[in-house]
């Protein structure tokens, strides 16, 4: 029988809240409810990176609720708001994961293609690549995700305009892809979940981008082929002695400056001087760009071979805080959050420009505002939606502890490691928080309690030893029945 503590407990974490959802209005995200300005403080969450991901293997980064509690926990204390997803099977279910982000008050910006053949433009085929089942695809992964109230928008591409021609013959079929996919959401969503793109920091072709795909055409304010936000994948501010003009950020206010949508780094975090101390935050979050710009996403979470993570994943399930979490959380513990909410009416109230070649700088960009039509079977997907789609939704997130074991950069378990649910309309901020692991004195020294394993495979063997253990009770129960 359940004490009345734990009956306690249970009526507290178990019903379903929601955040509030935000939305675009002019250069600005916006809170639908409180109206209070909403600044991106993201990271990139992508446990095995695009290597990692295979399609029909029943695993993705949403999928697994153990794991996403125990990294929820840590991205609540280390203050970010948002995270970003590339590589999502849309046939799984993600309930659990995105409840559990949902609790805690962090937004998920997701990418509707993958690294899968025929899940993504192939910039070399376009006509062949931009089909219905492509389209499928695309309306699968908003089918999965529309649901949830903390989706805070789909990237409709990401740096397919980065080597030498994709400029001329891409931009359009951005255009179309950006159009079917507000079109199915129109149709099939109960809400207005905004639709972006992500860009190389290809200086030749970044500010062309920028204008190519944020103008409407004819000037029309309900232009369905119109990005609602832009990212940029921006790893120019690199080590301490870096500042606002050597990494260029200067140049970047500058470009963005008269932008009539959200703008922000969908990447960001050079790693070419280790540690990384992330003293970029402050200028980013700072007077000098929160003006033009809409916060950031940390590349990124896991530490993979390019080295950039803040957290090492261990095939018993185990994970380690780098240093590079500790300073980043330094960095986010110095904001003004009340300051980054503060609303300008100016930036919301903001027109788009008309489409035109003359916005156009390089002579290779298209200038050709003409979108391709919708493929064979394109419209029917849209008018009719896909057949069997997999519907998200959230459920009760019953289990706020976290029973896995991490470690803090100095080796100590970190204690008493839990999510905590936030009231409705509230997204995660920085808290103040210093995750350090404690440290426990034995007869023979300091104890951190049992080690981790390798890093060697990361959360795949997690998930394959899971499997096995799974497979031997079963086995188990059946001999014993």
């Amino acid at each position: 029988m359940l004490s009345l503590v734990g009956v306690f407990f249970l009526m507290l974490f178990s019903g379903v809240s929601a955040v509030q959802n935000i939305k675009v209005q002019g250069a600005d995200y916006v809170n639908n409810v409180t109206s209070d300005r909403f600044q991106i403080i993201g990271i990139a969450y992508q446990p095995g990176g695009s290597a990692g991901f295979i399609g029909g293997s029943g695993v993705d980064p949403l999928s697994n609720g153990t794991l996403c509690l125990r990294d929820a926990a840590l991205m609540q204390r280390l203050g970010v708001n948002t995270i970003r997803v590339y590589n999502l099977d849309p046939s799984l279910n993600h309930d659990l994961c995105a409840s559990i982000f949902n609790a805690v008050g962090i937004y998920m910006l997701l990418d509707v293609n993958s690294p899968l053949p025929n899940e993504s433009l192939n910039p070399g085929d376009l006509t062949s690549s931009y089909n219905s089942a492509y389209l499928n695809r695309l309306f699968a992964v908003v089918e999965a995700f529309k649901n949830f109230p903390n989706t805070l928008g789909f990237f409709s591409g990401n740096e397919v305009i980065q080597f030498p021609g994709s400029e001329t013959v891409v931009p359009p079929y951005l255009r179309a892809v950006t159009r079917d996919l507000k079109q199915y959401i129109s149709k099939h969503s109960s809400r207005n979940i905004p639709v972006g793109y992500s860009a190389a920091d290809v200086r030749d072709f970044l500010a062309d981008s920028f204008a190519y795909l944020s103008c409407d055409i004819d000037g029309s304010s309900s232009d369905e082929t119109r990005i609602d936000f832009f990212g940029l994948n921006s790893y120019s501010w690199c080590g301490g002695d870096a500042t606002f003009q050597t990494a260029g950020y200067d140049i970047l206010v500058q470009m963005f400056r008269n932008t009539t949508i959200p703008v922000f780094f969908s990447e960001y975090g050079c790693n070419e001087v280790k540690p990384r101390v992330f003293n970029e935050v402050q200028a980013l979050y700072g007077p000098e760009m929160t003006g033009v710009m809409s916060g950031g996403i940390i590349y990124e979470y896991v530490q993979e071979s390019n080295e950039y993570g803040l957290v090492d994943l261990h095939d018993n399930g185990t994970a380690t805080i780098r240093i590079d979490y500790n300073n980043l959380q330094k960095q986010y513990n110095k904001l003004d959050i009340k300051q980054l909410q503060s609303g300008n009416s100016s930036a919301t109230m903001l027109k788009a420009p008309r489409c035109s070649g003359s916005l156009i700088n390089e002579a290779s960009f298209s200038k050709s505002f003409k979108v391709p039509s919708l493929p064979s079977g394109g419209q029917s997907l849209i008018d009719k939606g896909i057949q069997n789609p997999n519907n998200g939704k959230l459920v009760d997130v019953t289990e706020t502890v976290v029973k896995l074991d991490v470690y803090g950069s100095n080796g100590g378990r970190i204690e008493n490691l839990a999510i905590k649910p936030l009231p409705e309309d509230q997204s995660n901020t920085p808290n103040g928080q210093d995750t350090t692991g404690a440290t426990t004195t034995t007869a023979s020294g300091t104890s951190t309690g049992p080690k981790p394993e390798s890093t060697t495979g990361g959360a795949g063997h997690l998930r394959m030893n899971l499997l096995l253990k799974c497979v031997a009770l079963s086995v188990l129960a059946l001999r014993s029945a």
